[in-house]
């Protein structure tokens, strides 16, 4: 027989737990898939493996201590994998706020940008007067003369800019 934990005890008797799957109208493709394990879900495994276990014939305590590091190390995976979401989190603050910084020194610079307008190229020109970060996006906020004189601000991605100094 399999090692206990791959096994399931049903009406004192015990049986593979895979062959017992089959029996229940399982597909063998669907056995093993499962949603994640999480330490909650392993505990209580583990707690009514000890309850329904059988009194004439119990465990090995080898095999409780080999479960209950499996146990410790599933709870140490799972805290250094949040600490490392924390840690992600925190480097993309960081960038964000160097990538503002760097932006903010254009402000007040004229800058070049090109956009798709009708499956054609169209560069623009204006002055940046500000740094807008929407969405985890960066861009520019720039002031552009129209032909007939008046000003309108518009947002450029900064991926669109070709450009950026004193005068362009």
């Amino acid at each position: 027989m399999a090692n206990s934990l791959n096994t399931i005890t049903v009406d004192g008797k015990t049986y593979d737990y895979e062959e017992y799957m089959k029996t229940q109208g399982v597909k063998a493709s669907e056995v093993g898939k499962k949603s994640e394990l999480n330490k909650d879900a392993f505990l209580s495994l583990l707690v009514t493996q000890m309850q329904y276990q059988d009194p004439l014939n119990p465990m090995d305590n080898g095999e409780y201590l080999a479960q209950l590091a499996q146990f410790s190390a599933l709870e140490q995976m799972t805290n250094v994998s949040d600490k490392l979401a924390d840690v992600y989190s925190l480097v993309e603050n960081i960038d964000s706020s160097v990538l503002v910084g760097q932006l903010s020194g254009m402000i007040g610079k004229e800058c070049q940008w090109t956009n798709k307008v009708d499956g054609q190229s169209v560069t623009y020109q204006g002055k940046i007067t500000g740094v807008s970060i929407s969405d985890g996006a960066p861009s520019i906020i720039a002031t552009v003369k129209a032909a007939d004189g008046t000003e309108m601000t518009t947002k450029v991605d900064i991926s669109a800019i070709t450009r950026v100094g004193e005068s362009v």
